[in-house]
C-alpha cells in the first residue's frame, strides 16, 4: 500500500467521524488494532456500541466501496469487535457493525465536499469463520 493509499484512508475516516458526530454518535476510540485486524472507528449511538468499517475510494472501477466487505473481513471485524469488548467488559452491550462509503470526487480531497458519504447501519450480523 503506497503513502497515497494511506493518506486517502485516513481522510476517509477523518471525514466518516465527523460525519458520524453529525449524526449524533458519539466517537469511542479510532482504529483499534489488535491481531485479528482493526477496527477504523467504535463509536456509542442510543446506547448501542457501534463498530465502523470506512472503505475509501476514488473510482467506483471495482465497484462501490461496500462491495469489498467480504466474508473474511466481517469475520476478522467480528474477532476485533469480540475482543474489545472482552477488553472492556460490555458483553452485556447491545452492539452493531457500521459501514461507512466515502466516494472521492479527486484524487487529492481537500474539503469534505470532495466527497459523498453513505452510511449502511447494522451491515452485517456478527460472523465467524469457518
Amino acid at each position: 500500500m503506497t503513502n497515497t493509499k494511506i493518506e486517502l484512508g485516513a481522510w476517509g475516516e477523518a471525514m466518516a467521524a465527523k460525519h458520524l458526530k453529525r449524526l449524533g454518535y458519539k466517537i469511542v476510540e479510532q482504529n483499534f488494532r489488535v491481531r485479528a485486524g482493526e477496527i477504523d472507528i467504535i463509536a456509542e449511538q442510543d446506547g448501542t456500541l457501534v463498530f465502523v468499517e470506512v472503505k475509501t475510494r476514488t473510482d467506483t472501477r471495482f465497484g462501490p466501496p461496500f462491495e469489498s466487505i467480504t466474508a473474511s473481513k466481517k469475520a476478522n471485524l467480528s474477532k476485533v469487535a469480540l475482543e474489545y469488548m472482552s477488553r472492556h467488559d460490555c458483553h452485556d452491550r447491545p452492539a452493531r457493525f457500521d459501514v461507512i462509503g466515502v466516494q472521492l470526487a479527486t484524487k487529492e480531497p481537500k474539503r469534505a465536499s470532495d466527497a459523498r458519504i453513505e452510511i449502511i447501519k447494522n451491515a452485517f450480523d456478527l460472523c465467524y469463520a469457518k
